[in-house]
């Protein structure tokens, strides 16, 4: 908790730092990468460009910031936190670097709001730093050693032994450790860092979900980012659709990802869109592996029949469940055969036969993300039943 005084200060100026979070961290940025250009093989410069990492990030201070001066408020905090901790401990995050982020932060808050930043205002806000810094500190530290990670070498490499293309912009690699040791334990829906050296030298990390896993290997499943308007093309997903091949070696972090399978047997509904099927398709690879009877309700929603990954897989799966059901919807379905489980158009939430206490997972873009919880609220669900993940920063919570 915040000393008694601080919470009055963070209390007071929190609206003002929540209106220019945004230009707060981005001025944080640009000065840590100026100061500590080492760094910039460790943050996603694809996020940076977009702005997209430091909406995040301005949006996670102004949530913590808030659950401290009234909890019982019902700030994202408690679902932020583990979050952004698998996130870190997938990268390597080490305790000392918060030190980094944390000076360069506080003079960012200082460049924008100037005079108003007075030394009691400076001490309450890094109070509030320091206590999310230390949360997440402990919580990486704990994510290590359940992992037996050291975030000083948290990737090894890893041998690709197939390349299969999987839909249009779509690559599916299977891996093995290329010391020949054993896959590391991980949950269906969980992710791994994979750090790519580009031409131009800058190494860049990306997360990707392990679509698959059997014996001594592991899938993951990507599409290459074509960027639109001013965004840029992925760097690293472009580099590893057009040069990845059987043979080579990849550096991979352990698995982590908090969003996964719950050991339930409640009803499951799987919501995707695009590339977010990936982890509906780890969840379903999973099920009709070990033989167990969950009801599984595949929802997904993509273009086009020419951009859906991993169908092949899925049906595979599926076909070997007693209860299984798919639902695919196509904006432009051409040929495709259109019936019941297959229609034109956008997911209509009305029209999905839920089960009663269903638990729903869902990954894909944050709008349609956000249209599904609608829909799944108005329908009755639960909030809490209702999980979501995200690929690249969180802007859930903004």
């Amino acid at each position: 908790m915040l000393s008694s005084d601080h919470a009055e200060i963070v209390r007071a100026t929190l609206p003002a730092v929540g209106a220019n979070g945004v230009e707060i961290t981005g001025r944080f940025y640009d000065a840590m990468f100026a100061a500590h250009p080492e760094l910039r093989h460790l943050f996603n410069q694809g996020n940076q460009a977009n702005g997209e990492q430091r909406q995040a990030l301005a949006g996670s201070v102004a949530a913590f910031a808030a659950h401290l001066v009234d909890p019982a408020a019902g700030t994202p905090f408690q679902q932020m936190l583990p979050r952004i901790a698998h996130k870190h401990a997938s990268l390597g995050i080490r305790p000392e670097q918060y030190t980094i982020v944390g000076r360069h932060l506080m003079g960012a808050v200082a460049d924008v709001l100037g005079d108003a930043v007075t030394p009691e205002v400076h001490a309450a806000w890094s109070e509030v730093y320091w206590l999310f810094a230390t949360l997440l500190i402990a919580e990486e530290a704990r994510l290590y050693q359940d992992a037996s990670c050291d975030p000083a070498a948290p990737y090894t490499p890893w041998r690709i032994v197939e390349r299969r293309d999987e839909a249009e912009d779509v690559v599916s690699l299977v891996l093995t450790p290329a010391d020949g040791g054993e896959v590391p334990a991980h949950r269906p829906g969980q992710y791994v860092s994979v750090a790519v050296t580009l031409p131009d030298g800058l190494r860049q990390p990306r997360q990707y979900t392990l679509s698959k896993a059997a014996g001594d290997t592991v899938q993951i499943t990507l599409r290459r980012v074509r960027g639109e308007g001013s965004a840029p093309d992925g760097a690293v997903s472009a580099y590893l659709v057009d040069h990845a091949a059987p043979g080579d070696e990849l550096e991979v972090s352990r698995p982590f990802g908090d969003v996964v399978l719950d050991d339930e047997e409640d009803p499951l509904v799987l919501i995707s869109a695009g590339i977010g099927i990936t982890p509906a398709a780890a969840v379903i690879d999973h099920l009709a592996a070990s033989g167990g009877g969950r009801q599984v309700l595949a929802v997904h929603a993509d273009r086009s029949p020419r951009t859906h990954a991993l169908r092949r897989q899925i049906a595979e799966a599926g076909g070997r469940m007693a209860r299984f059901r798919q639902l695919t919807w196509y904006e432009e379905p051409g040929d495709a055969e259109l019936g019941e489980d297959v229609r034109a158009g956008r997911i209509d939430v009305a029209e999905l036969p839920l089960p009663d206490k269903a638990r729903v997972f869902m990954c894909g873009p944050l709008p349609f993300m956000r249209e599904i919880r609608r829909g799944l609220l108005d329908a009755g669900v639960s909030d809490e039943r209702i999980h979501y993940e995200v690929f690249g920063p969180d802007l859930w919570i903004r």
